[in-house]
């Protein structure tokens, strides 16, 4: 790790490609961390346990609990698209299949973007994190056979300039997929829970409109 840290030198060859490599391992890191809590504390919830209570408020009319029920979750996202259907059976004198469908496709597609928005950026970070680290190593290398390509060197001494250039080259590569392969696990674990949630607004709101339209 020490060695990787004095790549940070503006003294060492591709130092450039390492500050460049940070920048991104903070984006990494800032994005990783405001999806995590949207995702997992934000909007999800127990979908099970709360659609049993909002069937149960339904079954027996009571839309006004119903309702206040999805207002206690806050903003989470399955709560918000129930809200909505309730709402629309509430203020309506009759019930309509359509009306209800339509009105829990546009709560869907307002909060479908809010789970999904910057969870792809940390994929195109790891992407990009190899590649700069490659040309950073590629520059790394370029460097080190210039430098013993130079007249009026022994052999020695171009032995270790290119085993130092060498060394420093690849401490780039190191980096960029240290940069790159927490990305891709967070990028997986987030975009698997936020197709969960989605999969979860999907089903239980085709559930609950069944059994608005069947209790009428």
């Amino acid at each position: 790790m020490a060695d990787v840290l004095k790549n940070f030198n503006p003294d060492a060859t591709g130092w450039v490609f390492m500050w460049i490599l940070l920048v991104a391992a903070v984006f990494m890191v800032a994005i990783a961390i405001e999806r995590t809590y949207y995702i997992l504390v934000r909007s999800n919830i127990n979908a099970p346990k709360f659609m049993d209570e909002i069937r149960k408020l339904v079954k027996a009319g009571d839309y006004k609990n119903a309702i206040a029920l999805c207002q206690s979750a806050k903003k989470k996202a399955l709560p918000q698209v129930v809200m909505t259907a309730l709402k629309k059976v509430s203020s309506a004198e009759t019930v309509e299949f359509r009306a209800i469908q339509n009105s829990v496709d546009e709560a869907t597609l307002e909060v479908i973007p809010r789970l999904q928005e910057r969870t792809s950026f940390l994929a195109m970070i790891a992407n990009v994190a190899t590649l700069i680290g490659l040309m950073g190593t590629i520059y790394g290398l370029i460097a080190a056979f210039k430098s013993v390509s130079a007249p009026g060197i022994d052999q020695a001494e171009k032995s270790r300039m290119l085993a130092a250039g060498i060394s420093v080259a690849m401490n780039t590569t190191m980096t960029g997929l240290m940069i790159a392969v927490p990305a891709i696990l967070l990028y997986t674990f987030i975009n698997n829970k936020t197709l969960k949630i989605i999969d979860e607004i999907d089903e239980h709101t085709v559930k609950l409109i069944n059994l608005i339209t069947g209790n009428q």
